[in-house]
């Protein structure tokens, strides 16, 4: 397991998925202005985008359904990089951390970044919870069905095969 992936050479450029949910506001408009918030963010370069999905929230609070979906980026960034910038993205779009699984504005999550397998007591990729989650599995398989999990060795689409 990787502790630190500082070594993560800023120049080179990796390949990360990302999950995008909202479930507070307009959230298509929301989704679709972090999409273009991304595209203005000098060192990524959206690859891919999958299609918006309405899902029953998880866990949480009684909220309304969300609009999840995925996004592929090429990134000259390390994932500590990306992290904090996904975080400035969501606080430009309102986001307030009040409870664990609660509404909000926008969600954005690093899912995977290369084959990195990372820990830090901030970030964990492979996203711990991607694998039982069909709102990030779904829109994920869409646009990288061929994505191999680090974990597991299983590709994107084999995960989903194990989701009811």
């Amino acid at each position: 397991m990787v502790e630190n992936s500082e070594q993560i050479n800023t120049r080179t450029t990796s390949l990360s998925a990302i999950a995008l949910g909202s479930n507070i506001g307009e959230s298509q408009a929301i989704l679709e202005g972090a999409i273009k918030s991304l595209e203005k963010i000098p060192g990524v370069t959206i690859k891919a985008i999958s299609s918006w999905y309405k899902t029953a929230p998880v866990g949480g609070p009684e909220q309304p359904d969300y609009l999840n979906g995925c996004a592929i980026l090429e990134v000259q960034l390390t994932p500590e990089q990306l992290l904090k910038t996904l975080q400035e993205i969501e606080q430009e779009f309102g986001r307030v951390r009040k409870e664990r699984w609660g509404p909000r504005t926008l969600d954005l999550d690093v899912i995977l970044f290369n084959d990195l397998i990372l820990e830090t007591p901030d970030l964990q990729i492979p996203h711990p919870r991607m694998r039982e989650r069909a709102f990030v599995l779904v829109p994920l398989a869409e646009i990288a069905p061929e994505w191999i999990e680090p974990v597991t060795k299983e590709t994107i689409s084999q995960l989903l095969e194990h989701l009811d």
